[in-house]
């Protein structure tokens, strides 16, 4: 009996042990085969301090903190360069990432599981990508750390963080994010050149946007073009090539998927580096698969105007401006989508009409679009009829969260991009023709037209500008010590700081209130959440969960 038992628990262990080694096979992720290797003798030659070239590939770091990169070559050249010139930027990257996962999802068996349930989700990703940009991650991957194999192996990680932004503007289901663009030309442009702005409000966390990289490249196939990412990412999310075409992705209300396709940001690069005109930005847009929605803004020199091409899982169209002027925030707008249920929910329940009111009201304002006041409209924080709506509220343009703000202009080949932090610091220009001619040599020629560059922000040296660096400090205070009973007059002090610090945004009082509410203290709490609403609440969702706070503070009384 004992020995048929031992038999059973030796075939069980079999059994689970097969099930096991099979599935982590079923979510394995195999790199491309890759027959010329010879780039990977290179090595990285110092220049100085923040400056490193192999051959005439280079990275540095000029005066604004801006990271500028120039790479050549095919997909896996690139990948390797890219991986040698900026490793310890793609693992200050991953490391902020991985941390702030653990930050929002503390138990370890919790995300073990998501870790097991994001890989069968994404093990078929690598046949949805081509094979340059395939082979381009993988190169890239060869620089990544060992430090985080408990996730995965390196190529797979990198692999599947192309993916994980998508699911990070999926969070805007949640209203964590949203994004703002725009673009005039003709009679709404000052010089009627076509002129587009954009601020990216993919927030992880302050360290994130810390070493954002001006990347400019020379593919062996395709235009020359240059984008703003961050270490590890090759995928776009802001860019513009030599053909004079600009891209800009903001996110749209998505259903929760359950396969993996093609990475937005890699549609989006896609596009940059093949398309020289809107028709062939929407062929290209049109027969890649995605797994959530966006909006596309292309801005094109040859086409001398900007459209939007809304892309859901299921259908790819055009949506094209009645006036010389387009907007893109976070809600599709054309025939084929505004009317579906999803959509509606999303502009009853986000900020994002609030946000595309507000500068359609700054463009009539100012009538005629130039790089100045495309500039202050990047860094409006205000709302409708300029109500003052606290800082940081989702409603403004600028909700001091910004991974980076850009403006671009076509015609001239010309783009600014922001320094930190956010939108407030120098907007740094560049001349693609300077950058991509063959004559250029960073070591000669400064890269940035500094003649042209726009000034710091007034914001970033007031008084109101330190309040609101003490609001977010007193805020993470007053959370950290949730639940902890203190002393009366400690508690009401440092909810008064908070309230003082910024006493027109309505999370100021929310704050209050849910410390009150997490000591049990339901009266207090309850008269703080109706402060808020006396307030510009962020949107419809945020204002039915504080009415929902304060329901429940009155059952609990």
């Amino acid at each position: 009996m004992v020995k048929k038992l031992l038999i059973i628990f030796l075939i069980e262990i079999l059994l689970v042990s097969s099930l096991w080694f099979w599935f982590k096979w079923y979510i394995k992720i195999s790199p491309p085969k890759i027959t010329n290797t010879e780039i990977l003798k290179k090595e990285v030659i110092k220049v100085s301090d923040n400056y490193y070239i192999i051959d005439r590939n280079w990275i540095r770091k000029n005066s604004h903190g801006l990271w500028e990169m120039y790479v050549e070559g095919d997909g896996f050249e690139r990948g390797v360069i890219i991986g040698k010139l900026s490793k310890n930027l793609i693992y200050k990257q991953e490391k902020v990432f991985v941390d702030k996962i653990k930050k929002m999802i503390p138990s370890e068996n919790y995300q073990s599981f998501l870790k097991y349930l994001i890989g069968v989700f994404n093990r078929n990703i690598d046949k949805n990508i081509i094979p340059e940009y395939n082979e381009e991650i993988y190169g890239i991957s060869l620089s990544a750390s060992d430090d985080f194999n408990f996730i995965a192996d390196n190529y797979q990680r990198i692999l599947n963080y192309h993916a994980a932004h998508d699911i990070g503007h999926m969070l805007q289901n949640y209203n964590l994010v949203g994004c703002t663009s725009f673009a005039g030309w003709d009679n709404h442009s000052e010089d009627g050149k076509l002129i587009t702005g954009r601020n990216f409000d993919f927030y992880v966390s302050d360290e994130f946007a810390e070493d954002k990289i001006v990347a400019f490249y020379k593919p062996t196939t395709g235009y020359k073009f240059m984008m703003i990412t961050w270490g590890g990412m090759t995928g776009v999310v802001s860019g513009m090539n030599e053909k004079g075409l600009a891209i800009t992705l903001n996110s749209a209300k998505s259903k929760i998927p359950f396969e993996a396709a093609t990475p937005i940001s890699l549609i989006a690069r896609e596009i940059l580096q093949y398309s020289q005109n809107i028709a062939e930005a929407y062929k290209i847009a049109e027969k890649r698969k995605s797994f959530v929605s966006e909006s596309f803004l292309i801005s094109s020199a040859a086409d001398k105007k900007a459209i939007i091409i809304e892309k859901t899982p299921y259908k790819t169209v055009m949506f094209s401006s009645d006036s010389n002027y387009i907007i893109c925030t976070n809600h599709f707008q054309s025939d084929d989508f505004k009317n579906e249920k999803i959509n509606i929910e999303n502009i009853e329940y986000s900020s994002s009409m609030y946000r595309w009111n507000r500068v359609d009201e700054l463009i009539k304002n100012y009538k005629v679009l130039n790089i100045k006041n495309t500039c202050e409209i990047l860094r409006d924080q205000k709302g409708l009829n300029n109500k003052n709506i606290g800082m940081g509220n989702e409603k403004a343009i600028n909700q001091l969260i910004a991974h980076h703000s850009i403006i671009f202009k076509p015609d001239d080949l010309l783009v600014w991009v922001s320094s930190n932090p956010y939108q407030l610091g120098e907007y740094v220009c560049y001349d693609l023709h300077e950058v991509f001619s063959p004559n250029f040599n960073p070591l000669t020629y400064e890269i940035t037209e500094k003649s042209l560059n726009l000034q710091v922000d007034s914001f970033l040296f007031s008084e109101n500008y330190m309040k609101y660096q003490n609001f977010r400090k007193l805020k993470d205070e007053i959370y950290n010590n949730a639940g902890l009973i203190q002393s009366e007059s400690k508690i009401e002090k440092k909810i008064n700081e908070l309230i003082d610090c910024n006493p027109y945004f309505y999370f100021s009082y929310v704050g209050g209130g849910d410390y009150y509410y997490s000591i049990k203290k339901y009266s207090k709490a309850s008269a703080y959440y109706k402060l808020s609403l006396k307030y510009e609440v962020v949107s419809k969702a945020e204002e039915d969960k504080i009415n929902d706070k304060i329901k429940d503070c009155c059952i609990k009384l």
